[in-house]
């Protein structure tokens, strides 16, 4: 049975299986380490006595180095063979994470985050297009269906294992764990992945081209990470990274799309499904990278779960994704994968819309219900959305296409966190000044409020008046805050919600001849 080509002339072979399991393990030693560092931050920040702004390069420079490999996927794979080029890049992470271990400042933990980040960055987009090339055209749905398991179990696992290692042990470990798990993906990969008739690509790398796109990437990341913290235009630094991030893509992008043999080809943009697949996927990180930043942070603060019970909330309420994703993989090629997205959609727009509704008689219960509802409805979203994005696009442009792909939901999971943080901020502050001019002394509402306070609380504190009023003012801030949250789950769920247009654009699927597409 005929499978992808890649690299021009080269076909991916070897077991299935074996190249299967070795493909998820990988993506998911470099997913559970961004969701594990997240969760550590505080406690590394507490051993190298630093501010929470300078802890926050550790997580900054990791995706400064990952949003600039990712779209140079492609060119390397090309340029060294895919199995040379997944190797190296999860022999980079485990070598970085040993480094990150052993860091003896916060400068070093950072320099060797970096390098983590290079590695990181390469591996997922690298072990879908093996994936994709190994797997033959008619079982598609079930390669992405793999792909997508090992990227979301890390998310699932990240949060339970780094709590339980900070609460138990040291910081030290979550780096460390990847070494297990790296060392046994290298070696299954090392000697199940054959590829055959692999022709390297003779081009250069234009090194005027990947400057321009490092130091555009990298400075658009700054801004989305650093934004928030420095007021966005009210700092200098933010203004000049801003013009030189425009300058340096806008540049790129021409320079690339004139260029005869470009390193990143984007003009894989023009195949229509591809083009509208890729928006509906930009606004998917947005809004599930945003979701997730303030649903860690609502139960953190309102409802004042540890790290450890957070991330056994999130598995609790996620782990339906590992059923669901093999199902999906298994119905894409009898059903128009088009409804499926519209079902996704539907799914995930309303468990924000549930979201946007939470106060504090919110229960664990219904937190879980959330989660499994949007977890059905992000199976639904991300296999039929990868296969149709993928199937016209000719297979010596499969990891060009696959890179661009996962750049654009990385950035926009990038905006939707700075927006979301940025916001909830904002809105913290709008609330809080609006509640408290309707809670005031001579409001009937909260005067009875006070009354009953101050009438449980005398003989219990000294000045029950005033305790009242301070008990007051906490419920308030509560409130805000709460309103705050549901201000931006809403704007997420409106936002979401506009995917449904792009799907009114895409074209239907057509039954691929396999011979034609690889003379393609």
């Amino acid at each position: 049975m005929a499978s992808f080509q890649t690299e021009s002339s080269s076909v991916v072979q070897g077991s299935k299986l074996l190249i299967t399991i070795s493909a998820m393990m990988a993506s998911l030693m470099a997913v559970l380490d961004i969701s594990i560092v997240n969760v550590a931050l505080n406690d590394i920040r507490a051993s190298f006595g630093a501010q929470m702004d300078q802890v926050a390069w550790i997580s900054t420079g990791y995706m400064m180095a990952n949003v600039v490999v990712i779209p140079m996927t492609g060119y390397f794979q090309n340029r060294f063979g895919l199995k040379n080029y997944f190797l190296f890049s999860i022999t980079l992470f485990i070598i970085a994470s040993v480094l990150c271990a052993l860091s003896w400042n916060l400068l070093s933990l950072v320099i060797f985050r970096i390098l983590q980040g290079a590695g990181g960055g390469a591996i997922i987009p690298t072990a879908s297009t093996i994936l994709i090339s190994r797997y033959p055209r008619e079982e598609q749905g079930m390669a992405q269906a793999f792909i997508g398991l090992g990227a979301i179990t890390g998310p699932l696992l990240g949060p339970t294992i780094g709590g339980y290692l900070i609460d138990y042990s040291s910081w030290h470990l979550i780096f460390l764990i990847n070494l297990p798990i790296g060392i046994l993906a290298l070696i299954m990969s090392a000697s199940s992945i054959k590829i055959e008739n692999f022709i390297p690509s003779k081009e250069t790398l234009d090194r005027y081209g990947f400057a321009l796109l490092a130091v555009g990437l990298a400075s658009l990341q700054f801004i989305l990470e650093e934004g928030n913290r420095d007021d966005w235009f009210a700092s200098n630094a933010i203004i000049f990274f801003s013009v030189l991030s425009l300058a340096c893509l806008v540049t790129l992008i021409f320079q690339q799309l004139e260029s005869k043999k470009p390193m990143i080809n984007f003009r894989v943009f023009t195949e229509w499904n591809y083009l509208f697949c890729t928006l509906i996927n930009f606004l998917l990180g947005t809004v599930l990278f945003g979701v997730s930043f303030l649903f860690s942070l609502y139960c953190a603060n309102v409802m004042q779960y540890s790290p450890l019970n957070i991330g056994l909330l999130f598995l609790k309420g996620t782990f339906i994704q590992i059923i669901v994703m093999p199902l999906i993989g298994k119905v894409v090629k009898f059903i128009d994968n088009r409804y499926l997205i519209v079902f996704g959609i539907i799914l995930v727009t309303f468990s924000l819309w549930l979201n946007s509704n939470l106060n504090q008689a919110s229960s664990e219960f219904d937190l879980i219900t959330i989660l499994f509802i949007r977890s059905i409805g992000l199976a639904c979203l991300f296999i039929p959305l990868s296969v149709i994005a993928i199937s016209r696009i000719p297979t010596k442009e499969l990891g060009n296409a696959v890179g661009l792909f996962n750049l654009t939901r990385e950035l926009g999971g990038s905006i939707g966190i700075a927006w979301m943080s940025s916001l909830l901020v904002n809105h913290i502050k709008e609330f809080d000044f609006l509640l408290k001019a309707k809670v005031n002394i001579g409001n009937e509402v909260a005067e009875n409020q006070l009354k009953m306070m101050e009438a449980i609380l005398v003989g219990k504190v000294s000045d029950a008046k005033q305790a009242a009023l301070q008990l007051l003012q906490v419920r308030v801030n509560l409130q805000s805050t709460i309103e705050a949250f549901n201000s931006g789950f809403f704007i997420l769920a409106f936002l979401f919600s506009t995917s449904l247009f792009f799907i009114m654009l895409i074209k239907k699927q057509k039954k691929i001849n396999l011979e034609e597409k690889k003379s393609a």
